[in-house]
């Protein structure tokens, strides 16, 4: 029996230390085992990023299973490409209220650190009230804009109207989420997301095939639960148990904190606007070149990739908190050493996903579409991106230690040479001058992180970051 303790004990401490994950609670990031930080907060932020990436694949299997399901997939596929811009915005804020929350905490100043997420809330429901009206108005003009064909606009107009008009709630899940991760309560970001998805789940086939709308019916499905989460969020947010103690008088706008806020957000949101541009080049360039399966068949093979993609995002965000409060306890070499620890698990799980996805492309590819030619397609794209899944793991975790520290130019800039200067001349050259076809525009990307994630590693052995002020 004495023999097989050490092995028992060890795998109670995993036990332990998952319950300890997925329960959450305050804990202090910037003392002991770094090991144990960065799984604290990798496991709530891997689970929580897998609902966000179940939310797009919900939606294209119940899409996909309707008649004309080409048209559906291309339609939720090109809104989805424009809602990157969104996500965009999003995703700036939430870096930003992540690097100036967590910094906050690092110096045990929970009060400014509630104070810095309501300033962020407040500039998000100004700037997307805008976007999302813009959206509502424009919808049928945004798909025929992005390569859809008049008969595809017309049948996603209502689906793109709504999607664009819920912006404001999908800015406020990925801010308020930044917010609870800043503060390192990562189990409360990941339940809200769960939440939401529980919803969507229940009524994307309700409102699809039972109350009979359609690719409507998605699009309503998924506001709901969306909108489901964010009350969850809001919830705890001023329930003020954690770090967290918001106040609706925080709401109130204060222009030297907003600007602060703003400085780290600003190249956060470029640096998204930035890649997404380039997907949406991509889209539009895969869209007039490879006809409705074409596009089809790369929103499918898409989907899966950020499937795949996302839980690693998750655990690149661990990387994040754990810089920004270790820089706030003038921690630098822990901060350093938080991210190498990040990487190794964001490496392992990469490798795993490129087995999978070499082995079972295919089948992967089937079990969202009916189409041959759409699986087809699908299949080949992810045989050909699959490879370069360890480096885009890498680059994530590089990027998101540099957007925790609040440099969030150094990221802008990486992503600016990674995707304008080699991936969109590279696709429109193997496209057209070597006439590779829509093969052309997959092969280039795997090119592009090659070079994003080499250029972040070298960046961040440099170690300017550590000097940045929040």
């Amino acid at each position: 029996m004495t023999t097989f303790q050490p092995a028992s004990g060890k795998l109670s401490r995993i036990f332990t230390l998952i319950k300890q994950a997925l329960k959450g609670g305050n804990h202090d990031f910037t003392k002991g085992s770094i090991r144990r930080a960065v799984l604290l907060l990798a496991i709530p932020m891997m689970l929580e990023m897998v609902m966000e990436s179940v939310f797009a694949l919900v939606d294209l299997y119940f899409v996909g299973h309707l008649p004309h399901s080409s048209y559906a997939i291309q339609t939720v596929g090109l809104t989805e490409s424009v809602l990157t811009i969104i996500y965009s915005l999003a995703i700036g804020m939430s870096m930003a209220a992540t690097a100036v929350v967590a910094r906050r905490i690092g110096e045990q100043d929970p009060v400014e650190a509630s104070k810095a997420g309501m300033q962020a809330i407040t500039i998000a429901l100004i700037i997307n009230v805008i976007i999302g009206a813009a959206g509502f108005y424009f919808a049928t003009n945004i798909l025929t804009l992005m390569g859809a064909s008049r008969q595809t606009a017309l049948l996603g107009t209502n689906f793109t109207r709504i999607m664009m008009g819920e912006s404001v709630i999908i800015v406020l899940l990925f801010l308020i989420n930044g917010i609870f991760r800043g503060a390192g309560n990562a189990a409360i970001a990941m339940r809200s997301l769960w939440i939401a998805n529980i919803a969507n789940i229940i009524l994307c086939p309700l409102c699809i095939n039972v109350l009979d709308l359609g690719l409507t019916g998605a699009a309503i499905a998924t506001t709901i639960g969306r909108g489901t989460g964010v009350c969850y969020q809001l919830y705890h947010l001023f329930k003020g148990n954690g770090m967290l103690k918001a106040r609706l008088a925080y709401l109130r706008p204060h222009w030297d904190q907003i600007k602060a806020i703003l400085k780290i957000a600003m190249p956060g949101i470029f640096q998204f606007v930035i890649s997404s541009c380039s997907w949406i080049f991509l889209t539009q360039l895969v869209a007039n070149s490879g006809g409705d399966q074409g596009s089809a068949g790369y929103q499918t093979a898409m989907r899966l990739l950020i499937f795949f993609l996302l839980p690693a995002w998750g655990m690149s965000n661990a990387a994040a908190t754990l810089v920004g409060q270790n820089l706030g306890a003038n921690q630098l070499d822990r901060a350093e050493e938080s991210v190498f620890k990040t990487m190794r698990y964001i490496v392992m799980y990469m490798a795993l996903v490129t087995v999978i996805s070499l082995a079972a492309g295919n089948l992967l590819a089937a079990f969202f579409t009916n189409d041959e030619g759409v699986r087809h397609i699908a299949a080949t794209a992810l045989r050909i991106m699959s490879p370069g899944f360890i480096l885009y793991g890498i680059a994530m975790v590089m990027m998101s230690a540099f957007n925790g520290a609040g440099d969030t130019w150094a990221t802008t800039k990486l992503n600016f040479i990674g995707f304008w200067i080699f991936q969109v001349p590279l696709a429109y050259l193997f496209v057209h001058g070597f006439n590779w076809g829509i093969t052309g525009a997959f092969l280039a990307i795997p090119i592009a992180y090659t070079f994003i994630a080499g250029s972040s590693y070298l960046l961040f052995k440099r170690g300017n970051w550590k000097k940045v002020k929040v």
